[in-house]
């Protein structure tokens, strides 16, 4: 930034371009005319970065970037085919978008290659030594275009700039600038009136110099004549101050005139040296008198023409080294193609752990002894295509969506996944499905409508609440969906997929338990509360849930004593929802649901 507040990002320009555009602008305010931002860009097509690379936005984009003193360029690297290789062909980039870090651009593209989201790219070399060169190989039969163009989107091979014009405009201060959002044509304006400016203290400069020297040469002139009465009074003198007084006095100098007489040698006495002493005096009083004429408030053009011949100097100057190395492309299309199409269609397993840690491997047997760090375990363990979708439902509401393929692949820890998501403080992950076809059956039938196959949540205030997952197959932004209505305080206990005919089991903090049939929950079409699943006394709150599909499967809760009940309908009876539900400890608490450890899912048909 420039001042407080005020930011500024002006882009490098070709100078060759910049000079010719002043000089455009000097003939047009010379003859008393204006040259708009629009007419200059003629001249100035655009920007010129010194990493080269094209500037693929539209002719009309960056005219109106220069009007207006702002306005966002976008940038890409270029490329070439290279050649093939056994494996497949070479392709080299060869310039990178302005200020992208080359080393972080590799990283970038080689995750894509080695997370195989674009598998028509084997692999990735940095090969640049002078100049910057990196080497792609793709595949023998891949469309290199199709190729760049997923770069070109998925990682900074292309990027923007955000062009801001904010300058500091010189006021009547000159120590103190106003900061201004100025368009191409004020800037050059401003740049001519500091050219003529800094022209003005040069020849002033100049003049002053001038002037003094010629005084020191007048001095001499008055006593060439008068050499030997000179060396007489400089003999007879008593030291040095005495000889420049008798000399001041008798030859009416000054003091800087009379000390440059004392300290010329000797030799500056002969014949030729006076010659050439009065030649300088005569060429100076010469320049002098050209340079007063230049300062001459009717003479402004002469010191305009000094800076045209400056600047025309300057554009000269630059050469072949002058020449721009940024293209202006204009808007470009694209090679089209659909990333669906590009993602290798296998089955992967997605595993997410109760501390928040997400990740996919290709193959797994038992989900419990995968890699974990210390005092974590496994929450969920699904199975779906790479092509397919996840969904993650959170505590407070919210659902978030995921390609399984955007899922980190690793056999390690995995990573956490707010790098996928933006969680808000104190947000966790309860329950994760496949939206795979083949594991979420029936989930494009009729989504205003109950399906055979639906999800249940419930909260923390004794609610639940029944809808579809059709309205999640479609990847989230990272801040995810609402599917719940929450009180203030309520969070999500659980979310559970279920069918008409499982039992709803929901365990509360004071020893309390209520079965009831699924079917009950209203489903909702988009999100709400929901409607009372189990009544709560007060400061009571609900502190685990479960679908039991059979009277076998059960709700283990810890109690406060340190013992597990477990509760099921083969153990407790089924009544409807909206009850207080039944005692199922004698003493103590309910203080939370046992996670019971996930299995992995059978291998899907087509995988």
């Amino acid at each position: 930034g420039i001042a407080v507040g005020m930011a500024t990002n002006i882009p490098p320009h070709n100078p060759e371009e910049v000079c010719q555009a002043a000089l455009r602008l000097l003939d047009a305010l010379l003859e008393g005319k204006q040259l708009s931002s629009r007419e200059l860009c003629r001249t100035i097509k655009g920007p010129d970065f010194p990493t080269g690379g094209q500037i693929v936005s539209s002719a009309e984009e960056i005219k109106q970037a220069y009007e207006t003193g702002q306005g966002t360029l976008k940038v890409r690297g270029t490329w070439e085919l290279a050649g093939t290789t056994r494996a497949g062909k070479l392709v080299h980039i060869t310039s990178i978008p302005y200020g992208v870090n080359k080393a972080t651009l590799v990283e970038r593209i080689a995750d894509v290659a080695i997370s195989r989201k674009m598998p028509l790219l084997l692999d990735v070399r940095d090969v640049s030594t002078d100049d910057v060169r990196i080497e792609l190989e793709i595949k023998k039969d891949a469309d290199e275009a199709k190729v760049l163009a997923y770069l070109y989107k998925h990682t900074p091979l292309q990027s923007t700039f955000a062009l801001n014009l904010t300058c500091l405009v010189p006021t009547e201060n000159p120590e103190v600038g106003r900061p201004e959002r100025l368009d191409l044509s004020q800037i050059l304006w401003h740049f001519l009136h500091f050219r003529l400016e800094v022209v003005t203290r040069r020849l002033q400069h100049e003049l002053d110099a001038l002037g003094r020297r010629i005084h020191i040469l007048e001095g001499f002139e008055k006593v060439f004549d008068a050499l030997d009465q000179i060396l007489r009074i400089i003999r007879k003198s008593e030291g040095k101050a005495d000889a420049a007084q008798q000399i001041m006095k008798r030859f009416d100098l000054d003091a800087e005139q009379t000390d440059a007489i004392l300290e010329l040698k000797l030799y500056r006495l002969a014949r030729l040296e006076i010659l050439v002493i009065q030649k300088e005096l005569k060429d100076k009083r010469k320049r002098a008198k050209e340079i007063r004429g230049l300062l001459a408030e009717t003479a402004s053009r002469g010191r305009w023409g000094l800076v045209r011949a400056e600047l025309e100097e300057l554009a000269k100057s630059f050469g072949k080294a002058g020449a721009r190395r940024t293209r202006i492309e204009g808007a470009v299309t694209d090679a089209e193609f659909s990333e669906e199409e590009l993602i290798v269609a296998e089955d992967n397993y997605v595993l997410l752990t109760v501390d928040g840690w997400v990740k996919r491997q290709k193959e797994i047997k038992d989900p419990s002894a995968t890699r974990l760090r210390e005092g974590d375990s496994v929450l969920s363990c699904e199975i779906g295509s790479t092509r397919e979708s996840i969904v993650f439902f959170s505590n407070f509401g919210t659902a978030y969506t995921a390609r399984i393929i955007d899922i980190p692949a690793t056999t390690g820890y995995g990573e956490p996944i707010q790098k996928l998501f933006k969680l808000k403080d104190g947000e966790r992950i309860v329950a994760a499905f496949s939206l795979d076809p083949r594991v979420a059956t029936d989930i494009a039938e009729r989504p205003n409508a109950r399906p055979k196959r639906y999800a249940i949540a419930a909260t923390s205030d004794g609610y639940a609440l029944a809808f579809g997952l059709s309205g999640f197959v479609e990847p989230s932004t990272r801040s995810g969906r609402r599917f719940a209505k929450l009180a203030e305080g309520a969070t999500v206990v659980g979310v559970e997929r279920v069918r008409d005919g499982d039992t709803l089991i929901a365990a509360t903090r004071e020893r309390r338990a209520l079965l009831c049939p699924a079917s009950e929950v209203s489903y909702l079409a988009g999100p709400g509360r929901g409607v009372l699943l189990v009544k709560l006394e007060p400061k009571d709150i609900v502190i685990g849930f479960r679908a039991a599909r059979s009277d076998d499967d059960a709700l283990v809760v810890e109690t406060s004593l340190g013992g597990q009940q477990r509760i099921s309908p083969a153990k407790y009876e089924i009544s409807s929802r909206g009850g207080r539900g039944r005692e199922v400890i004698k003493r103590g608490t309910l203080v939370r649901a046992v996670p019971i450890p996930p299995e992995a899912p059978a291998p899907l048909e087509g995988g």
